[in-house]
């Protein structure tokens, strides 16, 4: 069996898979269009070319540029794109993201899938780059979670670097993951299974109890899933403590569930090493894009 670790906690520079990307952008032009643009076919002659440009209507990170341009590209690879901001940009209300010049048809055709995907992805960026700061004065990593949308976690996991965060496992198949549903199937551990070279284990525990059991396996990571910050510290200091040290310097402990902007500082606090983040993905604000013609 080969690991697929190689998304957790990864340093790489964040990039696109752009099949992947493609296989999105196609999905969500044809759920978009239909057979076709009725309004712009009955309204606007074919050969119209116009000129547009895309708008951030509030402060964000930019997240997406790469995709914005693909939807246009997709649609009409005559389409002229010239990009005015950075991935990964702190941009300010109003400001130019990018130029946009071809057929009025294809342009008007890939709007709003463009500008959708554009939106969604600042939206995780500015969310997660507003957790990374909080907790910068610390060593503490801000990570995702599974909890993305259908069909777009490739491109959300990647806005989630673009604002600073990591990635946890992309798909069940990276690493061992042992939650409170498989305990309750198995009825506890004794030992745990063996695990293919490569991979990374993490076992989820929800009392101070169940991290001492946990602590005695060396895993790679264990998740301190809805504890009070109080436990949350009592597992750090444990974790750090004699006899511990000598044998666990590398386990990691993840807090997940129940934080939030209001949280985020006191569990940091504790000296947990990551802080994992359903809403970056599954709740997010869309920031406000828009494209006008000049």
């Amino acid at each position: 069996m080969v690991s697929n670790s190689k998304y957790f906690l990864s340093q790489e520079e964040p990039r696109l898979d752009p099949n992947k990307l493609d296989l999105i952008i196609r999905h969500s032009l044809l759920e978009d269009i239909g057979k076709g643009d009725i309004t712009t076919e009955l309204t606007i002659p074919r050969t119209k070319s116009v000129k547009a440009q895309v708008l951030a209507k509030e402060d964000c990170v930019l997240c997406g540029m790469e995709v914005l341009e693909r939807v246009f590209k997709i649609v009409d690879k005559n389409i002229r794109f010239i990009p005015k901001a950075k991935e990964g940009q702190k941009l300010k209300k109003n400001k130019v993201v990018a130029l946009i010049q071809g057929k009025a048809h294809s342009i008007f055709s890939a709007e709003r899938v463009a500008l959708n995907l554009l939106s969604h992805l600042s939206g995780v960026a500015t969310k997660t780059r507003e957790f990374v700061e909080i907790v910068s004065p610390s060593k503490v990593k801000i990570t995702d979670t599974r909890k993305t949308m259908p069909g777009l976690r490739e491109i959300q996991k990647y806005a989630v670097r673009i604002g600073g965060g990591f990635n946890h496992r992309m798909a069940l198949d990276e690493m061992i993951l042992i939650k409170d549903n498989h305990l309750q199937v198995t009825e506890g551990y004794t030992q745990l299974p063996k695990v293919p070279k490569g991979y990374k284990i993490e076992i989820e525990v929800e009392n101070i109890e169940e991290f001492k059991h946990a602590l005695k396996f060396k895993p790679d990571v264990i998740m301190l899933d809805n504890m009070a910050v109080s436990d949350i510290k009592k597992a750090v200091d444990i974790r750090n403590s004699t006899p511990f040290t000598s044998h666990h310097p590398m386990t990691k402990l993840e807090v997940s569930g129940g934080v939030n902007l209001d949280t985020l500082k006191d569990i940091a606090a504790c000296g947990v090493d990551l802080i994992s983040v359903g809403e970056l993905t599954h709740s997010v604000k869309a920031i406000d894009f828009s494209l006008d013609v000049i």
